[in-house]
């Protein structure tokens, strides 16, 4: 006995086909939905993760800026301090130049030179005498330059040939000299001492070569 089937089978097939493919394109649609929601989740939390180090840093900053802020302060009032204490020395020192001026050019001055004018401003002293020969005030220049530990840098200003009278019809030629030099303060002149004895320290610990 032959058994016909007339249903529409193929149409059948058809639709089971069509609905496995929309059952699996639902799933995968779900699938990745649920990833997705993951994946934003997971984002959202590293985000507010370094938003509370971000945090955390820039309150950091402020508190060094502050600090940095207070050390730069302090430097400024040390820096005032240290120039108020270096003019306090200054001064204290300044007090005893006119002294110093004085002894030196008692010492330096050669025979047959006369100061008549001394003139001092600040740590410039002006010099304005009277030589018996341009000799004079040449050895006096070299006396002030190498000789004396106070007096540096001597500069001859002017030098005019004039005459004086000796009593009666008797003159004599001579030399009027102006000069400038450097009076030195006691701060200036340590250095250079501190320097050679730093030198001749250092010079007698390196030992000797054999």
């Amino acid at each position: 006995m032959i058994l016909i089937n007339l249903l529409p089978h193929r149409e059948a097939a058809r639709k089971r086909r069509k609905e496995n493919f929309y059952a699996a394109l639902g799933a995968s649609a779900l699938a990745g939905g649920i990833v997705a929601g993951m994946v934003f989740l997971w984002f959202a939390a590293q985000i507010s993760t370094q938003q509370t180090r971000n945090a955390v840093l820039q309150s950091e900053i402020k508190r060094l800026e502050a600090q940095i802020k207070d050390i730069a302060n302090l430097q400024q009032e040390i820096a005032a301090l240290r120039a108020r204490q270096q003019a306090v020395e200054d001064l204290q020192a300044d007090r005893n130049m006119p002294v110093h001026l004085l002894n030196e050019l008692v010492k330096q001055l050669p025979d047959g030179v006369y100061v008549t004018t001394l003139k001092q401003e600040a740590q410039t002293v002006a010099i304005q005498g009277v030589a018996q020969s341009n000799e004079r005030v040449s050895e006096l220049l070299r006396n002030l330059g190498n000789n004396s530990p106070w007096l540096t840098r001597p500069e001859l200003v002017e030098i005019v040939a004039g005459s004086v009278s000796l009593g009666g019809r008797d003159q004599r030629r001579v030399s009027n000299f102006n000069i400038r030099v450097r009076l030195l303060r006691s701060s200036e002149i340590q250095k250079p001492g501190a320097a050679a004895s730093g030198a001749a320290a250092s010079a007698s610990s390196v030992p000797a070569k054999t």
